[in-house]
């Protein structure tokens, strides 16, 4: 460990501390002796919401493309420049809203290959800052090349490269708020317990809670007898917490040499305010990263990356969000206060001043028998944790210019070194609680007696579990192509091999792919377009025979606006539509090696086959063999427009793809006879075989529009994702069809129907017989589809699209509003087709669970004609808590995600000073949500609450 911590600080030191120091001592000397070897440093491109007529360029697999010449299935953001109007804190915030076809997934399809820099990496471990462009390749042909784990596409990142300029430092600052939206609300002691008695009459039982009780939690008069805790009050909880950041960028070079450096830091804060959380809760990240580009000679030249991340999240020893859901109000006090011990209890008071965790000098720990620990117990006394992990990636690649040899040929080279580690450093302390024995003395409460639970012990020492670590090498070689003939015919060609391997703690196979490629393009003239992209893949997960395939796609262009009957247009500027189609193979959803294997286990006598005393020895048949397994297939089509109209007022770009994966792997047992599986003794020959397929179909689009009024600059950009999903092909034996799978969306939810509450007796002797347990006037009542008289899991029906994979209908508008050097930003995002279930405990209360405010509304005789929740019991409700439309509600919902005022000071304020530039910024984000569930969406149980995000934040170039 050592070593590599003295090799890490080695590398870091060369990538980002000499590069710096002589690029900057180049260019000094280049300005003294040779100003015109500094070039101007060229505008960059601005921000789109999709590829637009201003990118220059667009990275692809392996390459960059020019945008006229880009093939659709493939939207690309500059984040570098829309950094500077829209300050973010996450490299996917928001991408949804910005790039068509993204939804937080590709085209419905989840497990998408994010590459940085063309290799594998954590999304997670790059800040926004370090990024140039983002780049989501959708179709088959844009992903082809990346082989099998590209199959479900391909997000790549582009990170930030020094130029030809003098050395700029760009500083960044930010600071902020996060302030909750909602906490869950839940009952007080005193109308729990009202409301628990009611549910013991409706189960027949005598009430556990006298009034007087009840009347003695009501009065509040003393929390510590009587308590009614609340988890999410100011007593323990923070109205904020607070985000820092800061930034700073270096880059510059010459044209021999370019460097780029980015060094972060940030800390997030928590909102729990009491006890070891005050300074042990929360988390910190520092980054640093360098990128060199040196031109050795004409024919040679190199670049050096590398990058080094490490993150302390800090906590306690406890699930303070988990309690604060389940744990009942009443069960206990958390703090016993020492003054209100009799003055003549020698023994209670001895007990409480010999304690090791007196708390704000006056206090006790609370609990009992049934919570010997605790929540607050533990953050007060239980000691600490962190949790620490540390990346450390490297790459470097070699570029070998062959045009000597032919011209237009060049050659690439990449390798690169990941290691990531984490684990957990804690420190656990035991405590004692105590529970006070009460007596009232003419109207005053006092404690008359301590019953300690638990010991008082701090170890001292540090525990570290959790320990992993992530090596990921990858390798890519290829030769490149180029060439135009006779001015018009442009050429292009790559022959490529790229594999990585990544290796995780505790996994026994690595993750690997590897592939050839090959591409091939040509366009005439700019106008008529072909490209051939393919690849050969490779999986050890099949048989011997099947591990090699071969990935065909082909995409064609043609662009319309240079055609004579619209060259001329005042309308259209720009018109280009395309076409692709290809067939990849891959192992992405086969879950583990071997499965075209049969195998036996051992049975080491479990059972007697006679009364003979003897035990039975079995080697037992668990799976059968196919010698015939091969890859799924993704197969697809699609089609592409994008133009501009009106002298670039308007452009646009839109995608149609119908896609299917045939071929998933799966066991079908209803495919074969019943007599090759049996549950006892366990035995079946039922093998893993290509059946199930899979459709998925859709649009994206994208449309910006910009125009100057008056003084102002309007921009208004609007995205848009939909899709489809259907299972086309399933191995199933229902009884129903309406049962079947097939024919259905892939997130299909399934549950009962509803048909409102039983409302008596009678109306229960003359329904359906319920096969979910005994059922009472208040319970829900399910209609039974397939008549046969019982309800049961053969009358669940197909309700509505979960949207698993982002939701059916994205969509995303931003406006920019440009006056002088005021800049306005804002941006919004809407969601619509996808339902969800209210299953969580917030909603589903039975038994000794904690009470909601939703059971205010529960159903009783009194209140049937307006009750919208069942009857409450204290037994097991499996008849009313399963998955049925009466708990179904619409996750449609559109979001103010953003709003963003920034004020560029004029340049000539600050002549020829040591700062260049300055802006100063003010943002929110998750301002607002419209949505017919609003409270539900915006509602976490069980976890910290969602929070609107306020930032000041300032940027400075030096």
């Amino acid at each position: 460990m050592k070593q590599i911590k003295i090799i890490s600080a080695l590398c870091l030191a060369v990538a980002f501390l000499l590069p710096a120091a002589g690029s900057a001592q180049t260019n000094r000397q280049i300005r003294k002796n040779n100003k015109s070897d500094i070039k101007k440093e060229e505008s960059l491109p601005e921000d789109t919401v999709f590829v637009m007529p201003q990118v220059d360029s667009v990275q692809v697999a392996f390459r960059k493309v020019a945008k006229r010449d880009l093939l659709g299935d493939v939207s690309a953001l500059n984040l570098s420049q829309l950094l500077e109007k829209n300050y973010t804190t996450s490299t996917l915030e928001n991408l949804d809203a910005l790039l068509s076809g993204f939804n937080g997934n590709i085209w419905g399809m989840g497990g998408y290959l994010v590459l940085v820099d063309g290799i594998p990496r954590d999304i997670n471990n790059i800040m926004p800052t370090e990024i140039d462009q983002i780049s989501v390749l959708k179709g088959v042909n844009a992903v082809a090349l990346y082989g099998s784990r590209a199959a479900k596409g391909v997000l790549y990142i582009t990170t930030k490269r020094g130029g030809n300029y003098e050395q700029k430092v760009n500083v960044r600052a930010n600071t902020g708020l996060n302030v909750p939206k909602s906490y869950p609300q839940f009952l007080g002691s005193a109308e729990y317990m009202t409301l628990y008695n009611e549910a013991r009459r409706n189960d027949g039982l005598p009430d556990l809670y006298s009034q007087q009780t009840i009347y003695n939690y009501a009065s509040g008069t003393n929390p510590y007898r009587y308590p009614n805790v609340d988890y999410y009050s100011s007593d323990y909880l923070r109205n904020s917490y607070g985000r820092n950041d800061l930034t700073a960028e270096i880059s510059g070079g010459n044209n021999r040499t370019r460097y780029y450096t980015n060094l972060g830091y940030w800390s997030v804060g928590s909102l729990l305010n009491f006890g070891e959380a005050v300074k042990n809760s929360g988390a910190n990240r520092f980054n640093i990263r360098g990128n060199i580009d040196v031109k050795l000679n004409k024919i040679i030249s190199l670049n050096v990356d590398a990058t080094a991340s490490f993150y302390t999240g800090k906590g306690v020893n406890t699930d303070y969000w988990g309690s604060a859901a389940t744990v009942r109000p009443y069960r206990f006090a958390p703090l016993i206060p020492i003054s209100m011990i009799e003055p003549g209890d020698a023994a209670s008071l001895a007990q409480a001043n010999n304690s090791n965790n007196i708390i704000n000098g006056g206090y006790l720990l609370g609990g009992s028998q049934l919570d010997q620990t605790n929540s607050f117990a533990s953050i007060y006394a239980g000691g600490y944790n962190r949790n620490v992990s540390r990346q450390f990636q490297f790459n470097t690649g070699i570029n070998f210019d062959l045009s000597s040899l032919m011209q237009g040929l060049s050659f690439k080279t990449m390798l690169a070194v990941d290691y990531s580690s984490a684990f957990n450093q804690s420190y656990n302390n035991t405590y004692s609680v105590y529970e006070a024995a009460w007596n009232n003395y003419a109207g005053v409460d006092q404690i008359s007696g301590l019953t300690k639970y638990g010991i008082d012990a701090r170890s001292g020492v540090q525990n570290v579990s959790g320990s992993a670590y992530r090596q990921t090498i990858s390798f890519s070689g290829q030769f490149n192509y180029a060439r135009t003939f006779k001015q018009k015919h442009n050429v292009t060609g790559s022959l490529l091999g790229y594999g990585f391997n990544i290796s995780e703690s505790a996994v026994y196979h690595a993750t690997n792919n590897a592939n050839l490629g090959l591409q091939l393009g040509y366009n005439y003239d700019h106008r008529y377009y072909a490209d051939f992209s393919g690849a050969y893949v490779y999986s050890a997960k099949l048989p011997i025979a099947n591990r090699g395939a071969f990935s065909p796609t082909l995409s064609l262009g043609w662009r319309i606006s240079e055609e004579a009957f619209l060259k001329n247009s005042e309308m259209v500027d720009q018109l280009k539509v395309t076409a692709s189609a290809g067939i990849l193979n891959t192992d992405l959803d086969i879950n583990n090696y071997n499965l075209y294997q049969g195998y036996f286990t051992y049975n080491d006598a479990a059972w007697y086959s006679w009364r003979d005393g003897g035990l039975v020895h079995t080697f037992d048949r668990r799976r059968g063999d196919n010698p015939n397994l091969k890859f799924p297939q993704r197969r697809e089509i699609n089609l592409g427009l994008e133009g501009s109209l009106y002298k670039n007022l308007i452009n646009f770009t839109a995608s149609a793809f119908f896609s299917q994966m045939r071929g998933n792997v799966v066991q079908p047992g209803v495919l074969y006879p019943s007599y090759l599986t049996t549950g006892f003794p366990v035995y079946s020959d039922i093998p893993y075989v290509n059946y199930d397929n899979d459709q998925r179909r859709g649009f994206d689009f994208g449309i910006r529009m910009n125009k100057r009024i008056g003084e102002v600059d309007w921009t208004l950009g609007v995205t848009g994702t939909y899709y489809d999903t259907k299972a086309t092909k399933r191995a199933e034996s229902y009884q129903f069809d309406y049962l079947n799978r097939t024919g259905k969306p892939l997130d299909a939810l399934w549950g009962l129907q509803s048909m409102g509450f039983f409302t008596s007796n009678a109306d229960i002797a003359a329904s359906p017989a319920q096969s979910f347990g005994q059922v009472k006037p208040g319970d829900l009542k399910y209609k039974d589809q397939n008549g046969d008289g019982i309800i049961d899991t053969r009358d669940e029906v197909y309700l509505g699209k979960g949207g698993w994979m982002g939701a059916p209908m994205t969509l995303g508008v931003n406006l920019t509003a440009k006056w002088k050097n005021i800049t306005l930003f804002v941006l919004g995002t809407g969601r619509y087709g996808a339902k969800a279930m209210k299953n969580s405990s917030y909603f589903w209360v039975d038994g000794e669970d904690k009470y909601s405010v939703v059971v205010r509304d529960r159903w009783t005789p009194e209140t049937q004609a307006t009750a919208t929740y069942p009857r409450l019991t204290t037994a097991s409700s499996d008849n009313n808590f399963r998955s049925s439309d009466f708990w179904l509600y619409s996750t449609n919902r559109f979001d103010l995600s953003k709003v963003q005022l920034s004020y560029q000071f004029p340049a000539n304020l600050f002549g020829k000073g040591f700062v260049r530039e300055l802006g100063i910024y003010a943002s929110g984000m998750n301002l607002l949500t419209i949505a017919p569930e609003r409270e539900i969406l915006e509602l976490n149980v069980n976890t910290s609450p969602q929070t609107r995000f306020y930032n000041l934040g300032v940027k400075a170039l030096f």
